[in-house]
């Protein structure tokens, strides 16, 4: 296949690349040359503005353009407008953050969305993220009715994701010593950056339309369950002190963020639980979290002390943590 990414060079977009390249398709990248890329010569670039720059990819022929950076519904409706006639289907990369925060478990692809009351709305926030998602969706689909995939992806992870979400549980494991971790039974998920790509790459091949929620395991799974598994892949004598939500309430602890993947109960079993039997049985697989744990780590271990982690709990933060659990 001939494939269009739009972006392609930070952590999706790699996995992309290299994966179709793996598999022998072709390879085209539309973006502003702002972020570097370490893609061979077999990888064509057209630098450019989406906003202003899509008349140098007129004239051309894809099999599907593959969206990962679209997150204001304009600017989508641009880019499709502009390639109806040049490729067969239109891949946007979306979000499970499409749905509303708390609404249960198990959810699929009809549960509801979440909804903009102001659709011109262009500035991304963390309350106008999921709705403008949606709304590009639904640009896409407007320019290719039957033809577009909106890909709603969970917490994405693995070898060169910037969060330092999952990534701070890879170093903090293999750092060793008195751990503190959020509650044992709280529910993760969670897909590898390149089982994601392989997944997409699986759907335009055959084909596939419609909007698929995208995350793992293949079955349900806990901290208690997946921190035990990153101290066996990364041989630490690491021991987790999990802590309830009332304990780390108590002693201030951000959720998320400063406290990686640590959320409250209630939005625990509503945003950690959705149902993925689509995109299961349209092949989706993951390999062993094992590998993801020591890829993650191997890459981790290789960026500079000063690179940015914007999810981290600080040493000292841990250490008086601790002092207070175990006392």
């Amino acid at each position: 296949m001939d494939l269009l990414i739009i972006g392609g060079t930070n952590f999706l977009g790699p996995a992309l690349v290299f994966e179709a390249l793996a598999d022998g398709h072709r390879v085209t990248l539309f973006n502003r040359g702002v972020s570097g890329s370490d893609f061979k010569a077999d990888v064509e670039m057209i630098i450019g503005d989406r906003e202003t720059d899509l008349e140098r990819l007129a004239g051309r022929k894809w099999d599907a353009v593959i969206d990962t950076c679209g997150y204001v519904p304009r600017l989508v409706r641009l880019s499709a407008a502009a390639l109806r006639d040049s490729i067969e289907r239109y891949v946007f990369i979306s979000t499970l953050s499409v749905y509303p925060m708390l609404g249960g478990a198990n959810r699929d692809e009809s549960s509801e969305v979440l909804r903009l009351e102001d659709e011109a709305v262009e500035e991304v926030t963390g309350e106008s993220y999921g709705p403008l998602k949606v709304l590009c969706e639904a640009a896409a689909q407007l320019y290719f009715p039957g033809r577009s995939l909106a890909i709603r992806s969970g917490l994405i992870v693995g070898p060169r994701d910037p969060s330092n979400r999952f990534t701070y549980w890879a170093r903090r494991t293999a750092k060793g010593g008195q751990v503190i971790a959020p509650p044992a039974e709280q529910p993760i998920q969670f897909i590898d950056a390149r089982d994601l790509a392989a997944f997409i790459l699986r759907l335009v091949e055959a084909r596939a339309s419609g909007a698929y929620n995208v995350t793992g395991p293949a079955r349900r799974m806990t901290f208690g369950e997946l921190l035990p598994v990153m101290k066996l892949a990364l041989d630490s004598d690491a021991q987790f002190h999990h802590c309830s939500d009332e304990f780390l309430r108590e002693h201030e602890v951000s959720e998320f963020m400063e406290l990686p993947l640590w959320v409250n109960r209630e939005l625990a079993e509503s945003f950690m639980t959705f149902n993925i039997d689509r995109a299961l049985g349209d092949g989706l697989s993951f390999r062993e979290p094992q590998e993801t744990i020591r890829d993650t780590w191997e890459w981790a271990r290789r960026q500079p002390p000063d690179a940015p982690r914007p999810a981290d709990l600080p040493p000292a933060k841990e250490a008086a943590l601790l002092e207070a659990r175990l006392d």
